[in-house]
């Protein structure tokens, strides 16, 4: 047997490079500041860049925000091993044995043949843990808990309805959501015109976007890839019309609404097949 001591793994080198940022004697001065609180807005941003990475990117360039959001894993661990909480095998060793238990029909006798009833089982297990959870905190289970108040406020959107719509609460086809699209715009038109505060603009806004995602769930369309995709779309169409400014030595600061409508419908044109 090959008594020499193995080679470092990338994990734990990355495990050592955080501990050494995080040294009181020598570390570094920024990362030494920090705290779960600081650093939980960063890491939402590399979960973004992740997913855009994955849109727009190559290989590489999703290997590199990967390790990025990996990072944030063990400053997280190392902040929490300094507390005395757990550290970074802790995680990984919880996340193991949850996969093992939620995955009974790999690592276990049961028997699920298809993707549809793998989630079935996964959303049921999961409604258990959190129904055991509200009673370990003694309250009422519901149907909404463990949607985080967090989450992006269009993500939230649909993850509530979902939930909402897996006891019944839930409209069958699309002819009664776009009613109820209409109803909100309508009420935010008379608040309009009635010269309503702020506030209560908010309210009807808030309104007629919730109604939008529960049409898009409802047609099946993921709201936050169509708001991408219109966002990617809209972006295209504006650096056209700057372009098309340019090119006449304009800026559109320069230029009335009227003749930057007609620039971008001329890019609207450009673009149908």
């Amino acid at each position: 047997m090959d008594d020499s001591p193995l080679p470092p793994s990338p994990i734990s080198d990355l495990l050592a490079i955080m501990a050494r940022l995080r040294d009181p004697e020598g570390g570094c001065p920024w990362d030494l500041e920090q705290d779960f609180a600081t650093i939980a807005p960063h890491t939402i941003e590399e979960a973004y860049e992740v997913a855009d990475a994955i849109e727009n990117g190559t290989p590489d360039a999703i290997k590199d925000e990967l390790g990025d959001l990996l990072f944030q894993v063990v400053f997280y661990a190392q902040m929490a091993r300094e507390r005395g909480w757990w550290d970074f095998g802790d995680v990984a060793r919880h996340v193991a044995d949850k996969m093992v238990r939620r995955h009974p029909h790999v690592f276990g006798d049961e028997t699920i043949a298809t993707a549809e009833a793998m989630t079935g089982r996964w959303e049921a297990d999961k409604a258990t843990e959190r129904d055991q959870k509200a009673v370990e905190e003694g309250r009422r289970p519901s149907a909404l808990d463990g949607v985080i108040a967090g989450l992006p406020a269009l993500s939230r959107a649909l993850k509530l309805q979902k939930r909402a719509a897996r006891v019944g609460f839930d409209w069958d086809r699309p002819a009664p959501i776009l009613d109820k699209i209409e109803e909100e715009v309508g009420e935010l038109r008379t608040e309009l015109e009635d010269g309503a505060a702020n506030v209560r603009l908010k309210d009807e806004i808030g309104d007629l976007l919730f109604a939008t995602v529960n049409l898009a769930r409802r047609l099946e369309v993921d709201p936050d890839a169509a708001l991408r995709h219109a966002n990617a779309k809209f972006e295209r169409r504006f650096r056209s019309v700057e372009d098309r400014l340019a090119a006449a030595d304009r800026s559109p600061a320069e230029a009335s609404l009227d003749e930057m409508e007609a620039l971008w419908q001329a890019a609207k044109a450009d673009e149908k097949p």
